[in-house]
């Protein structure tokens, strides 16, 4: 039997003003006179020092929300005091008094609205009511607020000030913590996109539950956010904490949200997000071949190297500017740490909302910074992430291959690289959503293929994809890494040879045949103009001939859902599929080097 520990009021109290007349005249931070600041006065942030000040919930929903979209949910749940907690004054009396300073009923306020004419389920948490502390109340209106999501289909954002479990309700407050997981657990099996933001302070037991689980996590600039408050965690350790700690600044250097977005700028970012998920209306399914580009005469192989190399030829930021319409950039492993070598995010692609992943050399400085496109096992984790973000979403994945190779430095090492790369593989391998992976530069080894288990492998014309780069085979071999060229023929690595061979589906015109000024030169480019057109055929032919391995659910976003067992069943083929490729590829490799002995043995 469900025992409930909180009431329905049937006339919930009157909404109290928003807390104008109380806000400081003059920012805390810097001193800057706030009166008569539009900025402060809408979204309360400073226009001087940009410090994000307190603002209250109904003030968050009025600056996020399409005006008079918002329709509020169960407002009429209220705490009934379940322990009969009482410390200087009873817990009674302190709800009683929380309810007419803010009007409100417990600290969570949920509803439905739009952004940018998109609609979506809203669940905000206010601080100014005991500290936007989780209990019994908050819990189950955040779980209806999910239920609402799946039963609606329409995308979840919650928006978290909060000090963590309520201490006042005991173990039921702290269960709150697992109720709400699990409630967002629910979410993500229906193939429901979630985003939380993380404000000024997040902490406890609301951070370590169901605003930590979103697809989508971004914070506001300065905003302290940790476990653990910054105090109890020095009075456990006995010293101070290094400067910056418990920041949102912190969390986005070691990969645990996606992006630092200004308060005045987050109503259109979560739009551009969502309108990414958006659908495009039926289209009409590719018949036959897709559009092809007559590779130009094969290059030496050495001199293809040296252009697939050549430090102003396109890279992956390069072909997702060209390509997507619109790109949300997903950053961090949610582990430890976000990897610039990896670029990831959601995308549209010819009208394809897809998940897009790039290894990325950089151009100029920021080559170093990225490593030349050397992933670090973090990176690789982003790229699993994301993954599975676009399956669950019912995504297409596609994939930019081009890296000397995953980073072999000691660092990588002692975090798990060869696991991470074993593990991409695995995963891409078995995807229950169309994959398709295109080498735009330099394929190099494990690195690149872990990124490259695709229902479709296509190459530049001017790429390569090699077992190991030639001047490492001719340091093995011949112990002289200057006989490489010498090499990279018999290697053959080249997209012709991989054709030919069939470890690739296809090869395409090479960018460089129409110029390439840069990113930022303005310069009108063919970049993206020769895969376009074959990468919407691809996702278009992978979704029809394998309809069992995407279930459509009308998800919020039109996408389909995947459904568990037509999932199961989905990365069973997908399995099966990538085994036969591999399969085929060594029996036609042996049958050849079969042939070629017998033809040296007659001559």
């Amino acid at each position: 039997m469900r025992r409930f520990f909180f009431g329905l009021r049937s006339s919930p109290p009157v909404i109290a003003p928003d807390g104008d007349q109380s806000a400081p005249a003059t920012c805390p931070r810097c001193g800057a006179d706030l009166k008569d600041r539009p900025r402060y006065l809408a979204y309360r942030v400073c226009d001087d020092c940009n410090a994000h000040l307190a603002i209250s919930a109904r003030k968050r929903l009025h600056a996020l929300l399409d005006e008079d979209s918002f329709r509020e949910t169960n407002r009429q749940l209220y705490s009934t005091d379940p322990l009969r907690f009482a410390d200087s004054t009873p817990y009674a009396e302190r709800l009683e008094e929380q309810q007419r300073q803010t009007g409100e009923s417990d600290a969570l306020i949920t509803g439905t609205g739009a952004i940018h004419g998109r609609k979506v389920v809203v669940a905000v948490l206010d601080f100014a009511f005991m500290g936007g502390s989780m209990g019994v109340v908050v819990g189950e209106k955040l779980v209806r607020a999910v239920e609402q999501s799946i039963e609606t289909r329409r995308p979840l954002l919650t928006i978290v000030a909060s000090g963590g479990a309520r201490m006042q309700e005991g173990m039921l407050s702290l269960f709150q913590m697992a109720k709400t997981a699990a409630a967002i657990q629910r979410l993500h099996a229906a193939g429901i996109p979630y985003i939380s933001v993380l404000t000024h302070p997040t902490t406890g037991g609301v951070f370590a539950s169901f605003a930590n689980l979103g697809d989508l996590i971004v914070a506001e600039p300065g905003a302290l956010i940790g476990f653990a408050g910054p105090r109890v965690v020095e009075q456990f350790l006995g010293r101070p904490l290094p400067p910056g700690s418990h920041s949102a600044e912190f969390l986005l250097a070691h990969g645990l949200i996606d992006a630092i977005v200004s308060r005045p700028d987050l109503r259109d970012y979560v739009g551009q997000f969502l309108e990414v998920l958006e659908p495009r209306g039926k289209r009409e399914r590719p018949a036959g071949q897709p559009p092809t580009a007559r590779p130009d005469p094969p290059e030496d192989a050495w001199e293809t190297i040296v252009k697939a190399r050549a430090p102003d030829r396109p890279t992956s930021l390069d072909y997702i500017d060209r390509l997507c319409d619109r790109f949300v950039e997903l950053r961090g492993d949610r582990q430890s740490g976000d990897d610039p070598a990896i670029v990831a995010g959601l995308g549209v692609i010819g009208g394809h909302p897809v998940a897009v992943i790039g290894m990325e050399r950089g151009h100029g400085e920021e080559s170093e910074h990225r490593r030349l496109g050397r992933p670090m096992p973090e990176g690789f984790r982003k790229a699993q992430r994301v993954m599975r973000l676009g399956a669950r979403l019912g995504l297409p994945v596609v994939t930019l291959i081009d890296t000397p190779g995953a980073y072999p430095g000691i660092e990588a090492e002692e975090r798990g690289l060869a696991r991470e790369i074993a593990r991409s593989m695995a995963l891409m391998s078995d995807l229950p959503t169309p994959t398709i992976s295109i080498v735009i530069g330099e394929g190099g080894s494990g690195g690149a293929l872990a990124l490259a288990v695709a229902d479709r492998l296509l190459m530049q014309e001017g790429a390569v994809f090699s077992v190991i780069a030639p001047e490492g085979a001719a340091a093995i071999l011949y112990r002289d890494a200057s006989r490489a060229p010498e090499l990279a023929a018999k290697l053959r690595i080249t997209a012709v040879d991989l054709k030919e061979m069939g470890l690739i589906d296809e090869v395409r015109g090479d960018p460089r045949a129409g110029g390439w000024g840069g990113r930022r030169s303005g310069q009108r480019c063919r970049v993206g103009e020769d895969v376009a057109p074959p990468l919407a055929h691809h996702v278009d032919a992978a979704e029809a001939q394998a309809p069992a391995r995407i279930t459509v659910c009308a998800a919020a976003t039109g996408r389909p859902g995947v459904h568990r067992d037509a999932a199961t069943e989905a990365r069973a083929r997908a399995s099966r599929r990538v085994t036969e490729r591999f399969s085929i590829v060594q029996r036609r490799g042996i049958a050849r080097g079969i042939a070629a002995d017998a033809r040296a043995s007659a001559r």
